[in-house]
């Protein structure tokens, strides 16, 4: 059978392509080479208590709002959202202080202008900044504008640290301002201002969890394009993609099966996509080579607690817990955990208490190297070794919150080598290919390929994220449909 669209990877960039393409028409096929789909999103058990491989929180599904238009197309404002606290979602401590994050540009400024009179006129320029960059998140889709403005090109070209230190005079409150970052690579050498704003304005606008498992956007896209008619088949390792007279026409799978189509997106990195194109007339060895040289930001080591029925109550925020000063530089200390995110299920039984607390630290792939070639559940002594020093001391910093938390629950870790061979991740790599704001034409990539009816989707592209990869699936659909089409879900609330 051939189809209009074969997309290769099933993550939520692909999902959300193989949801949007279906629903206008276009026969859809989702290969994946794991046992079940869902990328950074999967879910798994243990002790019959589900846990998140990725997810955790998302931001502005609120109507008027950066993500409301695209979750609503695609169905996900069906699902049990719970939205956090509005006068302070995400809670930072830096050393012994302790700051609020509210919800809502003016909420956020007045807020954090209590403990930082002096910055107030730079708070105010900041949170427009936020909001202006979040309007523009989807200009580019408007079939009556340019594809990218010069603000936005402006922002790729600035540095975030850069920006901040110019801004503002407290280094505190850069400290502060920077302390939710966990959520992408907060590296002075080259994150970009445009990455640093979008991972956090969305939350500023508003910030929401979902009540379960953070699979159910998987459960709930999947089943729409099954119900449009759409196929999926996991367990399938693609081994080339095979083209002729310049077009892509099969991908060809190791169990020798052919799927042809008219259109192909790929969901997994661009260098990966690279290496299945084995012969081109059109991909040219300078395209593959910028592809392959591409950095990968670093991962997340993290540490799911399953409480005991009873024992804690729910919290309805995030903390973000650091050891001293200094947050940009909290990661490069290989040997002590200098900074941990503290984040909370929500109670699936009604009741007061969770039963899930997650504590993310980032995590360099050379503390995992030494043992890329072992196999889960055989990596040996060392490797368990390094994971309980960093379970403990992501414990002991996150204790400064949760007293006791220790002794009342058992615990299960990942490491970037866990998402490597688990989700296919090069490097483990928790926001996919490094942005840079000293070149960002080679590192921000186009969703378009020299191959014209080979597109490509996910973190690795421009944006990164729940929010950043749902918005980067619209832009690779107007590769597809064109954008006018594309800005008619869109366009009407941005």
């Amino acid at each position: 059978m051939k189809y209009d669209v074969v997309i290769i990877g099933s993550g939520l960039g692909g999902l959300a392509c193989g949801y949007i393409l279906g629903k206008h028409g276009r026969s859809v096929l989702i290969v994946e080479q794991g046992k079940q789909p869902g990328g950074c999103l999967q879910s798994y058990r243990r002790d019959r208590q589900t846990f998140d491989t990725g997810f955790h929180y998302v931001g502005g599904l609120e109507e008027g709002q950066s993500l409301h238009a695209a979750f609503k197309y695609l169905g996900l404002l069906d699902l049990p959202w719970q939205r956090m606290d509005a006068g302070g979602f995400d809670l930072v401590t830096v050393g012994e202080r302790t700051f609020a994050f509210a919800q809502g540009y003016d909420a956020f400024t007045g807020r954090l202008a209590e403990d930082f009179p002096a910055e107030r006129a730079a708070l105010e320029r900041y949170a427009a900044l936020l909001r202006r960059a979040a309007a523009c998140q989807f200009a580019a889709l408007n079939p009556r504008g340019e594809e990218m403005s010069a603000f936005t090109t402006g922002l790729m070209e600035t540095s975030a640290w850069q920006y901040l230190n110019g801004q503002f005079h407290d280094s505190l409150l850069i400290d502060v301002l920077s302390g939710t970052s966990m959520k992408m690579e907060l590296r002075k050498e080259s994150l970009p201002l445009f990455t640093f704003l979008h991972g956090n304005g969305s939350f500023i606008e508003s910030s929401w969890r979902l009540k379960g498992e953070g699979a159910q956007i998987i459960r709930k896209l999947l089943d729409g394009i099954l119900s449009q008619g759409g196929d999926i088949t996991c367990g399938t390792q693609i081994e080339e993609l095979v083209e002729k007279d310049g077009k892509v026409v099969y991908a060809a799978s190791s169990d020798g099966a052919r799927y042809e189509g008219s259109v192909f997106i790929s969901d997994i990195h661009p260098a990966r996509l690279c290496r299945l194109v084995k012969r081109s007339d059109r991909m040219k060895m300078a395209y593959r080579n910028r592809m392959d040289n591409l950095e990968n930001t670093f991962g997340m080591f993290t540490l799911s607690l399953n409480i005991p029925p009873g024992r804690l109550r729910y919290f309805n925020y995030n903390r973000y817990i650091y050891r001293k000063g200094n947050v940009w530089d909290a990661y490069r200390d290989k040997n002590h955990v200098n900074g941990v995110l503290v984040s909370c299920r929500v109670p699936e039984d009604g009741s007061e208490y969770t039963r899930q607390v997650d504590l993310l630290t980032p995590m360099l792939w050379n503390q995992c190297k030494p043992w890329l070639h072992t196999r889960p559940g055989k990596r040996g002594d060392g490797y368990e070794a390094m994971k309980r020093r960093v379970a403990g001391e992501c414990m002991e910093l996150a204790a400064r919150f949760l007293p006791g938390v220790e002794d009342a629950c058992t615990c299960y870790t990942s490491t970037p080598l866990t998402w490597h061979d688990y989700t296919f991740t090069p490097e483990g790599s928790a926001y996919g290919a490094r942005k840079d704001f000293r070149n960002p034409l080679v590192t921000m990539l186009s969703p378009r390929t020299p191959i014209p009816n080979l597109i490509q989707t996910g973190q690795s592209l421009m944006l990164h994220g729940v929010h950043g990869v749902t918005m980067t699936a619209f832009h690779t659909c107007a590769c597809v449909l064109g954008r006018e089409a594309v800005w008619k879900i869109v366009g009407n609330e941005n």
